[in-house]
């Protein structure tokens, strides 16, 4: 009978250091025992280095599981990429399965991280005294604590209630029907890995202790992510989720909760503004960059939140990571050289362009926003160096909208290797047009503008900055304590750095009542985060992903040159199911331990 493939990785590593890393040297005879990893310090850094490798790269979601990538950004209604191989356009069908290899990678890497994590802290204060400060050794273990409790954190919202193995060390020589376990609910889940960051934050510093060492965990990273963990919690999806109520292990322990607790929502505001009041504006801040133009400061402050590393908002992300969004999100640009030209593969639906604000903060669809659907006006965007005739439906938009969005006939960020302006275009007869290539091309006829720096090379991939922490703030406790103050000051501290009308100002009235005010929230999330992995999780927690993510997506006419590309034209009609909410157990898994339990549907 087959072990399971929690127990093979549990295993894997003892002793011989199968999969542990790339990164731990071999003594002469290629064989290195346990006893010899921690008598030395580069070896013993270079294990911790090997968890923290399983960090999710974000920059690779071309090719999902790379570096533990995600489809998150194409398989939500934000985006979608031209090549079939993007495992989001199988889950945008719902044809995805519990058999395919994308399904069961996260479920492996992260178990073997999790796994590799716990034999850290029981091993690492072996290492050799006078090779690592004893209080080095304690930051160490609290950092892989840290670590394991993110991994934890990643199963969880995408497979729901995962197995916890706490500090257990499964025992190979053991009977297999010992090492075969049931699934946590997803309560005990969610505690588990609230306690875990709790105990790491005592032994983390409050920020690196070199700039060498971003990216690092430290207070602020467990705070913030207790906090996030704390908000999943809440929300709707696994907070009395009666769809959920057949998904129960083998004895009839009910794996998610079927009752709502309104209360989840009060500790989840407690956590954020816990986070908020110690570091902020100490360790991390909203950034800003100073421009003498109101409206140009707000792009530029938006722009350069993601794209400049390591600065005051960032609180997580993977650093030194390699990258291949900037070729998918830069135009084909035919006729031009080097960086300028990319595959333009990464397109932006009609759906997320028409969530964009106008520029005095309104939706495209209020009466008093000012938005024109059709024509075209002289108009100069933020990022241009003259005006240009551009379609009106893209003209007068808010800041963030040009910070996230390539649209035709626009003027191309960085001009590498041409002493003439690029303009991208995207009509079929145009440089980036289909004419020139039907898979290196945009499939909306918008290609994603976002975190894109003209070399992409060794970035720091963001995975968490002070935006989200406001924003989830906001929502928290608009759920517990509707019409607390700080509801709206929350929203309107990233509206104001958004270049936008505050609510309640004189130019924009506040919305009023707790549904209203929820709806404005998801909207600034939708907004402030977009093209970040984070509207994917949204849209799941919220239980709104059967409306947002199914039915018609349009985008403009790729057939077409000229005017009739302007044309609003369907591009796909999307299906998602209900199973679709969690990802499935992979098959495998279920098939060699009777005690874990599918999801429901698949």
């Amino acid at each position: 009978m087959k072990k399971s493939l929690i127990y093979t990785l549990v295993v894997s590593v003892l002793f011989t250091t199968i999969s542990c890393s790339k990164y731990l040297d071999q003594i002469p005879d290629n064989i290195l025992t346990a006893e010899e990893i921690w008598k030395s310090k580069s070896r013993t850094e270079n294990f911790l280095a090997n968890i923290y490798a399983a960090l999710p790269n974000e920059h690779q979601q071309r090719f999902v599981n790379t570096t533990n990538s995600g489809p998150w950004i194409a398989a939500s209604d934000e985006a979608k990429y031209t090549w079939d191989f993007n495992y989001a356009n199988n889950m945008n069908s719902s044809v995805w399965a519990n058999t395919n290899g994308q399904v069961a990678h996260y479920w492996r890497e992260y178990y073997r991280a999790i796994r590799n994590a716990t034999y850290f802290m029981q091993n690492a204060q072996k290492t050799d005294p006078a090779e690592i400060d004893a209080a080095i050794i304690t930051r160490y273990i609290a950092e892989a604590r840290a670590l394991r409790a993110y991994y934890y954190f990643q199963l969880i919202r995408i497979y729901g209630p995962v197995i916890i193995l706490g500090d257990q060390l499964l025992d190979f020589e053991a009977d297999l029907s010992t090492l075969k376990l049931p699934r946590n609910s997803f309560d005990e889940c969610v505690n588990f890995i609230v306690s875990e960051f709790d105990k790491a934050y005592t032994d983390l510093p409050v920020k690196p202790t070199d700039a060498r060492e971003s990216g690092r965990m430290t207070k602020g990273i467990v705070k913030a992510y207790k906090a996030e963990t704390l908000l999943l919690a809440a929300s709707p999806l696994f907070n009395g989720n009666t769809q959920y109520a057949s998904l129960k292990n083998a004895d009839g322990k009910q794996l998610i909760s079927q009752s709502n607790d309104a209360n989840k929502w009060k500790i989840a505001a407690d956590a954020h503004r816990e986070f908020i009041n110690e570091f902020v504006p100490t360790v991390y801040d909203l950034f800003v960059q100073p421009n003498a133009n109101a409206f140009m400061q707000a792009y530029l402050s938006t722009r350069n939140a993601v794209t400049q590393d390591w600065n005051p908002e960032w609180i997580f992300a993977r650093s030194m990571s390699p990258n291949n969004m900037e070729y998918d999100r830069t135009p084909k640009h035919v006729g031009f050289i080097g960086a300028t030209q990319g595959g333009g593969a990464n397109g932006v639906t009609q759906t997320m362009v028409d969530a964009y604000f106008t520029a005095n903060g309104r939706s495209i669809t209020d009466p008093n926003s000012g938005y024109i659907s059709t024509g075209f006006s002289s108009f100069q965007a933020p990022f241009d160096v003259q005006a240009r005739s551009t379609f009106n439906q893209w003209v007068g938009r808010e800041p963030r909208f040009y910070v996230g969005v390539t649209y035709n006939r626009s003027y191309w960020l960085f001009q590498q290797g041409s002493s003439t302006q690029v303009i991208t275009i995207m009509e079929y007869n145009g440089n980036s047009g289909r004419v020139q290539s039907l898979s290196d091309v945009t499939p909306t006829g918008y290609i994603v503008r976002k975190n894109t720096v003209g070399n992409g090379n060794n970035r720091g991939a963001l995975l968490l900055r002070l935006a989200n922490i406001y924003l989830n703030y906001a929502e928290a406790l608009n759920e517990s304590e509707p019409g607390n103050a700080d509801i709206l000051k929350y929203v309107n501290l990233i509206r104001k750095r958004a270049g936008i009308p505050e609510y309640g100002s004189a130019e924009l009235e506040a919305p009023t009542g707790q549904a209203a005010v929820r709806e404005a929230i998801r909207k600034e999330r939708r907004i402030e985060l977009a093209f970040e992995s984070v509207r994917y999780f949204d849209t799941r927690r919220w239980k709104i992903a059967e409306q947002t993510n199914s039915g018609e997506f349009y985008g403009m006419n790729l057939q077409a040159s000229g005017d009739a590309f302007y044309t609003r034209t369907l591009l796909e009609v999307r299906k998602f199911l209900p199973r679709d909410y969690l990802w499935p157990i992979p098959n495998n898994e279920v098939l060699k331990n009777e005690l874990l339990v599918q999801n429901t549907g698949w």
